[in-house]
Formats: C-alpha cells, structure tokens, sequence
C-alpha cells in the first residue's frame, strides 16, 4: 500500500512543479512562494481549527513538538526558495531530473541513520538512478547549464538537499506524530516564517525582495498549493507505513520528473528532446526495479 501511496504522491509532485512553472514566469518568485505558503495553510487550516476546538493544539501539546514541525519548516522553506528561482530559469527537462539526485542523497541518509537495508533488485535501481544523473548534467552543459557558470543549476542541487534532509527528517517525525498533524502545523508555520520575511525583506532589503519585478496573478498559483497538499498527504501516509523505506519513497516520487518532462517537450518545446528521453528511459526502469524490489 505505501508503494501506490507514493506513486500517487509523484503523479501530484508533477503536475505541481508544472504549476510552479506556469506561475513563477516573469513573475516575482517571492511573493508566489508567500501566496503558496498561504493557500498550504488556508487548505490545511480545519485540521488546525478542529484540533484547536477540541483542545487539542498538536501532538502531544507540547512546546517541544512544536519546535520540532518549525524546524521542518525552515528546511522545506529553504528547499523551496532556491527550487523557485531554479525552475524559473531553468528548462523543465532540465530541472526535472536534477531532482533525481534527491534518492541519492536520502539513500546515504537512510542507510546510515535508519539502517535500511537493500535487494538487489532496488541496488540495481539506485545505480541506474545514478547514471540518469550523470547524463542529464552532461545534457545540461551542452544547453549553458553547467555546474561551472550557473547559479540556477547550483540553486536547483541545492534545493535537492534540503529535500533530501526534510526526506529522512519526515522518516525521524512520523516516528512519533500523525501526519495529517505534521503536514497541517509545519504548513501554519511555513506562512508565518515566509509572510514576516517577505514584509522584513521588503522594508530592509527590497533588491533581495525582488520588488523591481511585478507580481501577476495568476490562477495556477493556488493549484501549486492544492496539487503538493495532494502530493504530500500520499507522501506522509506512505511513509507512516511500519515496513515503508524513506529510500524508496523518496526514489518512486523522484518518477514525478515524467509530468513536468511531457509538458516540457510537447508544450514548451524545449531542445535535445531525443537525449533526454534516453535519460527519461534509465530513470523509469530505475523507478520500475524499484517498485519490483519493494513489492
């Protein structure tokens, strides 16, 4: 069950990076993040207000709880800042895959930390996970995305490893906390921390806050809140799962990569479609032995 929960996770990861996409275009990245981080809250606020209602303010009401799911936040926050500025300047089949990298660094993480163990099968997965990565930074160089001149592309591998840490910290947290409670307070808190930046950024420091570029509305900015409410409700619920291994997870959601790619080549477009399916063809079978290994 947690295998179909995660596959479910990576379809709605993907149509929310292509949401992510659509709205930060020539668009101010900063207040998108803030208006996601509210529209997350707004959709997870009656689990919030019940709780409250009932008397229950989380967990175990602890103050300690708490500090935990705000230390959550900041790393997600983190994660999404830099994944905002990457995707805006990156090409979709380009981004997409540096998110592969992701499995990676959770698979150290989980092997070290969780003493998760691997079959064959998924060590076979894994290694082809690696080789989809080394293909798609050579693919990147040829397009003026290399590590040595690009900010978005040392934004975007960034990005994957605060990922990668809020992955194993999610594994440490569901340990001990229900995660529909996990998913609703880190999401309260995420608007608080981003919507005082945004009004600190903007007083102190408005080059930072990007205020010389106009914000526009745009409808798919809620549908980025509502596809990852989506997306991260099948994630938690998966990994809440006894027998779940984060290392997988984290690897079968990475399959999101398929969505933003398809739109990337059939919409926008984008160039050296016929490598990049080659890449696109080891991370599916590396994301089919994983799935086999794990059934």
């Amino acid at each position: 069950m947690w295998v179909i929960l995660a596959l479910c996770s990576a379809v709605g990861l993907g149509v929310y990076d292509i949401m992510k996409k659509l709205s930060v275009r020539d668009n101010n990245v900063l207040i998108v993040l803030m208006l996601n981080t509210f529209f997350g809250m707004l959709l997870m606020s009656p689990v919030i207000i019940s709780g409250i209602c009932r008397g229950n303010y989380g967990f175990d009401g602890t103050v300690a709880a708490h500090g935990l799911i705000l230390i959550k936040s900041v790393i997600v926050l983190i994660s999404w800042l830099l994944g905002y500025f990457a995707i805006k300047h990156l090409p979709l089949t380009i981004q997409g895959p540096i998110n592969a990298s992701r499995p990676v660094m959770v698979l150290t993480g989980a092997v070290l930390i969780f003493g998760e163990r691997l079959n064959l099968v998924q060590w076979m997965g894994i290694l082809l996970g690696f080789l989809s990565l080394f293909m798609i930074s050579r693919i990147g160089s040829r397009e003026g995305f290399s590590l040595r001149n690009s900010r978005w592309i040392w934004m975007s591998i960034g990005a994957a490893v605060f990922g990668a840490v809020s992955g194993l910290y999610d594994k440490y947290l569901l340990r001990s906390y229900a995660p529909i409670d996990v998913q609703s307070w880190y999401s309260f808190y995420q608007f608080l921390i981003m919507g005082t930046a945004i009004v600190l950024m903007r007083r102190l420091c408005p080059a930072i806050a990007g205020v010389a570029t106009r914000f526009r509305w745009r409808w798919t900015i809620p549908l980025i809140a509502v596809f990852l409410t989506v997306a991260d409700m099948a994630y938690f619920y998966s990994l809440s799962f006894d027998d779940s291994m984060i290392s997988v997870v984290s690897m079968i959601r990475r399959g999101s990569v398929i969505v933003p790619f398809l739109y990337g080549v059939i919409v926008l477009h984008e160039r050296n479609i016929k490598v990049k399916l080659i890449d696109l063809g080891i991370l599916m079978l590396s994301l089919t032995l994983l799935v086999i290994g794990s059934s």
